[in-house]
Order: structure tokens, then sequence, then C-alpha cells
């Protein structure tokens, strides 16, 4: 595949950074996973305020430029022959001296990777996906909220763990916060409706507030259904009517089993995508495809 580095095109074998690249030597970066709609990024300008804001926190000299982002999806496109795709744009610190940092980081290198669609089974959207309770729990980020960074290896654990479980073949893996309150997915928001009303854990769980969990709250509340962010226990799942997930990549995905850690089972509703999940991945589905959303 060819790749975007710092806005040329180069074939990946021969895209490098320095060993002295700060995102390299302490994690110093942050990244935007996103797909494209008829070659076009849904809802790029929350993905570049979120990235924006990450790198005023972490002090990296970094301005958005949605068009030029925009011109540079289209030739990644083009030279691998690909009408859609996976995108991970990455912002690291750049080159600076071995040591912390005096300074801001003033000269981030710009990474703009590019792969083909992972093939999904669209059964899945009717069918839906089991969730898996894991042992690891989420870890604390390190500024006031999380952020996309670098540092995934609490995601990395969690993954291997769900490996672990043989009866959670194509489950997503659910993680805990360090109180036991329901916090996210390991590549994914939890989401899950009770009495007509829409519920998804709070940003005090350290999860991070995806751009898909976001587009969810916000249409929800527009189509008139009440939406709560708080602090939930795995009972609550227990007893929802409907429980689904969120990312970029896969959009909204039904939950229709839930296993604890002893790998005992329970059904969510009739075991099938229920009305709100339904409802809001058409919208989404619409939206995305139609251009019609505005992210302003």
């Amino acid at each position: 595949m060819k790749i975007d580095l710092n806005g040329n095109v180069i074939e990946e074998q021969k895209a490098v950074v320095s060993v002295y690249d700060h995102g390299f030597l302490y994690g110093m970066g942050l990244f935007e996973t996103f797909r494209t709609y008829r070659g076009r990024p849904f809802l790029l300008e929350w993905h570049l305020e979120r990235l924006a804001a990450g790198c005023r926190e972490l002090d990296i000299r970094y301005v958005p430029d949605p068009d030029g982002l925009q011109a540079r999806i289209r030739r990644l496109l083009e030279a691998n022959e690909l009408e859609d795709a996976y995108f991970r744009f990455t912002v690291t610190a750049g080159t600076d001296m071995l040591g912390l940092p005096a300074e801001p980081y003033k000269h981030p290198t710009e990474i703009l990777y590019v792969k083909s669609l992972p093939p999904i089974d669209l059964s899945v959207y009717t069918k839906g996906k089991p969730l898996q309770l894991l042992e690891s729990r989420r870890n604390s980020p390190e500024g006031a909220i999380r952020h996309k960074s670098l540092h995934y290896m609490n995601n990395i654990l969690a993954k291997q763990e769900l490996r672990r479980y043989p009866w959670a073949a194509q489950a997503e893996g659910l993680l805990l916060d360090a109180q036991g309150f329901l916090s996210e997915g390991i590549v994914s928001n939890l989401f899950f409706a009770r009495g007509g009303a829409l519920h998804t854990p709070s940003t005090e769980t350290g999860l991070l507030p995806g751009i898909t969990r976001r587009y969810v709250m916000t249409v929800a509340r527009e189509t008139g259904l009440s939406v709560s962010e708080g602090l939930y226990r795995w009972e609550d799942l227990a007893g929802a009517d409907e429980i689904f997930l969120t990312n970029s990549i896969q959009e909204i995905i039904p939950v229709t089993r839930l296993f604890d850690r002893e790998g005992i089972a329970h059904t969510v509703g009739d075991g099938t995508a229920a009305p709100i999940t339904a409802k809001l991945l058409s919208r989404y589905r619409n939206d995305c495809s139609g251009e019609s959303y505005s992210s302003s």
C-alpha cells in the first residue's frame, strides 16, 4: 500500500520516522480512525476538532487543515485504486532530544495510513454480536479526559484477555473502570436502552469520548430520545431492553448476548436488533452516505 508521510505519498515500506521522534520514545502522539463513504470521510470536522484539542494539551503545535486532509485522502484512494477505505491519521510530537521536552513540540510528524475496509458480515446489524465482560480494567487517563493517544497497552492487554474466552468468538470485550462501573469496549463505546430512554457511561469512567458516540447522542436528542450519561453496573446491562456499540468503522452494532467471565450467557431482548438501535443505524447510514448531516 501507499501511505502519506507529511503530505508525500510513498510506498509503506519506505515510510520511516526518526528513532528520536517523541511519539516513538514517549508515546507523545494522537490519532484518529475513520472510513470514507463515496470517497468522503464522515464527520471529519469532529475528528480534527478532537485531535486538535488533544494536541493543545500535549503542547504539539498542530493546526488542522480539513481541506488539505480531504485532498490527501483523495490522493491515497487514487494511488491505491480504492473507492473507499479505512484511514488512520496520526500526529506525533516529532523529532526532539533524548529526554523530556523543555519547550513545545513545533514540528510534528503527520502520517495518513490507509487499508482496505475489513470484511463485515452484514447479518451482524440484525443478529447482533456478543459482549464479553473482562477482568481487565479501563486505566485512568493521564489528563482530565482520555485522548486517542499512542498509549494503547491497556487496550492490547484487554484484547489478549478476550482471546482466552473460547465461547466469546466474534465478541467485543467490555472494560469496567477501577470502581467496577461500565466504561467502554476495547474499540467501541457502549449504549443501552431501557424504558425508551438511552444511557451511556460517563467520561468519569475513563472512556474515550468517541466521534460516533457523540453523533448518536446528538441525533438521539434531536429525535426526542432521552439520553443520560452516568455510572452503571453490569446488572444494568442485564436489565436493558437493547444494547449497542459504536465506532467509526463498524458504525452502530447491536449487542444481543452478554457473557460473564464464567461464560454464562444472557440474551438481550429477543436476540435481534431492537427498534432504537435500528432507527439510529438507519439515520447514520442515511447521513454518512448522503452527506446530509452537518457536523458544525
